[in-house]
């Protein structure tokens, strides 16, 4: 039982959009609140091919257990060396190591890109994923209280960096 880490293809947004829609209806991992359909997460992909950003997926025994992928931090020409990433596993397949590869990868594709940084959005309460991103290097540079509202309550969130070229610092 290995994990496999490859290109998403179209096919693969069926499950991306179960992973994402379990988040937005259970979590504050996603800010949005009505769950996305498969028009809008098939439009998602071609524009992230379009602008050639990477959709990538963990797979196992056949079926797509995580995704992860990266856009631009912000849309202004003097961002263009910054991405903003997301990394999401299935929630009855964590743990098994689908994360830490989907993030391996994405860090690859950013330096073979020449990326020079990386940055997560992360709601201030998941510990589990401030934890995660520090055990590849991220560091928090930030926090905005009240930036989010979900579940009848105001979110803050933490802003994780991770340098990829070091020597342009």
């Amino acid at each position: 039982m290995q994990i496999k880490i490859r290109d998403a293809i179209i096919d693969d947004m069926k499950a991306v959009l179960e992973i994402v829609n379990y988040e937005i209806l259970n979590s504050t991992s996603i800010y949005d609140y009505n769950p996305h359909t498969l028009d809008q997460r098939i439009e998602w992909y071609e524009n992230q091919i379009t602008q050639n950003m990477p959709v990538i997926v963990a797979e196992l025994n056949g079926d797509v257990i995580g995704y992860g992928s990266f856009g631009s931090f912000r849309y202004k020409e003097g961002y263009k060396y910054c991405v903003e990433h997301s990394v999401y596993v299935h929630s009855q397949k964590r743990n098994l190591g689908a994360g830490k590869l989907l993030m391996q990868q994405l860090i690859n594709i950013a330096r073979s890109m020449n990326i020079h940084t990386m940055i997560a959005g992360i709601d201030a309460e998941n510990q589990e994923s401030i934890d995660f991103h520090k055990n590849f290097g991220f560091v928090e540079v930030g926090r905005i209280k009240g930036a989010g509202y979900k579940f009848n309550k105001w979110l803050d969130v933490v802003f994780m960096q991770l340098m990829l070229d070091e020597n342009n610092l």
